[in-house]
């Protein structure tokens, strides 16, 4: 019997991987919220969004199976709730928000992982004695409690940039303050946390030294599966925007098998059930420390066309077995390459985009490098500086998934297809978000 599967925030780039899973013959894929209404918006009303997705949940013809999403917020906080008025299978919201609500998930880890846990506090940024009531000392991270792809996340150096910082936060952080708020005060929360909203910051101790990696799993009956671990690469100013993601991840096995530990005690702790998540972490080659930075309680999507050219599937299948209430058995180096990448170009400048490459050009890539992927981000006449929800230091321009027998290749590879890419950004006359990096060296 084919499987009727509601995906809140449906695209076409992961419609295309959905219908090329090997199961999908079973599966009828529906559009619950589009994309670009979800999640590419001013601001985010999560109240009309329930409102009008239990609106076609109920008034749908075909029977509701599973209710899936591979976005962060407010998909991933919007889900549990769907599917509980559904009877579905899904975490609680509760358990989401205890690996989401960035302060919380840092008491709830340090109880549990003490030694993989840097220093932190909560920050009110409105508190206009904000700067002085922080014990942190510098250089520290500050983020809101709930944000996306680092928006809005600062390293802080001095005290200077901790006022600058918070002024800009002050402007700028209800975009995510005002929905997560409402999604806070439908969930059953301690006190001590519920204080604690969408209009605070996190101030954490630097943890971002050694090898970046990201474990994928899920957990189902209280197990927790771990299917793979991904290396995560960085550039830029303060190495803090992401340039490549590679699977499989070159870390030791003896580290691997320590994460894994560590993800274990970490997704029973906060009670996590009957979900993907993926879970990243930082491990010191020289002083073999290993820090946990943070868990998402999805699928990471930018790893997907790396399980498939590595596994020979997307993870997608992973939310869509969970949702139907099966224990999801995932393939292993059954895929076309032995390695594949995620690339994310950026510009680490403002602009105006002049020339992004043309389709002839993408097909080319795609013909001389076969099974790669390319994600164009930009348009003719865009600014760089009205893309949304871009990491504090840079834009992105573009996203190139690509395979290959190593890695010496896979990096010769994409530097090949670079060359065949052409983008003409008219630089303007300040670096990415100036306020931030003007003083900065």
């Amino acid at each position: 019997m084919v499987k009727n599967i509601f995906v809140a925030g449906l695209d076409d780039f992961h419609l295309s991987q959905l219908l090329a899973l090997r199961n999908s013959a079973n599966y009828r894929f529906h559009s619950l919220i589009s994309s670009r209404k979800i999640k590419w918006q001013d601001h985010f009303p999560v109240e009309e969004f329930l409102r009008q997705a239990k609106w076609q949940l109920h008034h749908t013809t075909n029977n509701v199976d599973a209710i899936i999403g591979y976005w962060d917020f407010p998909v991933s906080t919007m889900l549990p709730i769907l599917q509980k008025e559904c009877g579905l299978q899904g975490p609680s919201l509760e358990a989401v928000l205890r690996c989401e609500h960035k302060y919380w998930s840092r008491k709830l880890q340090k109880e549990i992982v003490p030694e993989n846990v840097p220093p932190f506090q909560p920050i009110n940024p409105f508190d206009k004695h904000a700067a002085e009531h922080c014990r942190l000392d510098f250089p520290f991270w500050l983020k809101p409690v709930k944000s996306v792809l680092s928006h809005l996340g600062f390293l802080i150096r001095n005290r200077v940039e901790l006022e600058m910082c918070l002024h800009l936060i002050r402007k700028s952080i209800s975009r995510y303050a005002k929905p997560f708020n409402f999604i806070m005060q439908i969930a059953d929360l301690p006190e001590d946390i519920r204080t604690i909203d969408g209009f605070f910051c996190i101030a954490e101790g630097l943890i971002s030294h050694g090898r970046q990696c990201t474990l994928e799993g899920f957990v189902t009956a209280e197990e927790v599966h771990i299917y793979g671990c991904v290396d995560s690469h960085r550039s830029g100013r303060n190495q803090s925007c992401f340039s490549c993601y590679e699977y499989p991840s070159t870390l030791p096995a003896d580290i691997q098998l320590r994460l894994e530990g560590a993800t274990r005690k970490v997704i029973r702790h906060v009670n996590l059930d009957n979900s993907p998540f993926n879970i990243e972490f930082y491990w010191d080659e020289t002083t073999d420390h290993i820090a946990l930075l943070e868990i998402n309680t999805r699928i990471s999507k930018s790893h997907g066309p790396l399980f498939k050219m590595v596994d020979g599937e997307y993870h997608l299948a992973i939310p869509i077995e969970l949702g139907l209430g099966n224990i999801p058995s995932f393939p292993v180096g059954e895929g076309e390459f032995n390695v594949a990448g995620k690339f994310m170009l950026r510009s680490f400048r403002d602009g105006t985009v002049q020339r992004i490459p043309q389709k002839k050009d993408v097909e080319k890539v795609r013909r001389h490098f076969p099974g790669t992927e390319i994600s164009i981000k930009v348009k003719p006449g865009m600014q760089l500086s009205d893309l949304r929800d871009q990491d504090s230091y840079s834009y992105e321009l573009a996203e190139i998934f690509m395979g290959a027998d190593c890695h010496e290749r896979l990096m010769k590879n994409y530097q090949t297809a670079l060359s065949m890419l052409q983008f003409d950004i008219e630089p303007g006359l300040s670096p990415a978000h100036p306020d931030i990096l003007s003083n900065q060296a």
